[in-house]
């Protein structure tokens, strides 16, 4: 299990200090989710930030795109430093070319599921990712309630990534915390997003630690 703290929901004031600190704190991944307010409503960070982002740490920078035109701006972030690009297909002209190009460009491509979208609609574009990120909560806005009937869904993509025998990882992202993250990876999730499960807590290795000695012993589903 990787486990991959948002900075959405950092203090911004003292970005590079929170980055340091959940990296000192165990984690394995950075998650930054991009909000261009067409797409979701809320309007976040651009490629300058991943960017100054990318001089303060060494992990991964996985990068969520929920923006409307992932086809202009995906070049820019992997220029910045991402190392992972999620778009949603519903935003891509064409979502197959989208993540070829995301590959071209030297970043691993990912798609993302929203809780409403069924699975037939991805798995065309099964051949062409190195992961999936199941949202357990609707795009746009940090802090909120976990969307509990998601877990089957990462279950089935579990099953589904398995019985293709394709090495796509299957990353989880909204409302979870230390109290269901084992219920998450139990379904099947092997990469971890939280934000406010995180940066919200008095003492972030200690929080890392509890999320990792929960699901000690646990098999996907």
């Amino acid at each position: 299990m990787k486990i991959a703290p948002s900075i959405l929901s950092a203090d911004f004031a003292r970005l590079g200090d929170e980055i340091r600190a959940v990296e000192e704190a165990g984690a394995d991944w950075l998650h930054v989710d991009v909000m261009d307010g067409h797409y979701v409503p809320n309007i976040t960070i651009g490629p300058v930030v991943v960017e100054s982002i990318r001089k303060v740490t060494r992990l991964p920078l996985d990068v969520h795109l929920m923006i409307t035109d992932p086809d202009k701006y995906a070049p820019e972030f992997i220029k910045a430093g991402a190392d992972w690009i999620s778009v949603h297909p519903e935003t891509c002209k064409d979502a197959t070319v989208t993540l070829r190009m995301i590959r071209q460009l030297g970043a691993k491509a990912s798609i993302a599921v929203n809780p409403d979208i069924p699975l037939e609609k991805i798995e065309a574009y099964f051949a062409h990712i190195d992961m999936i990120l199941m949202m357990t909560v609707f795009p746009g806005f940090a802090g909120q309630a976990f969307i509990a009937d998601v877990l089957p869904k990462i279950a089935e993509t579990k099953r589904m990534i398995g019985e293709k025998r394709l090495p796509i990882l299957i990353e989880a992202d909204g409302g979870i915390k230390a109290d269901n993250i084992d219920r998450v990876v139990q379904a099947g999730a092997e990469v971890i997003v939280s934000g406010s499960g995180i940066f919200k807590t008095p003492d972030y290795a200690e929080t890392i630690r509890k999320m990792r000695q929960s699901v000690q012993g646990l098999h996907s589903l």
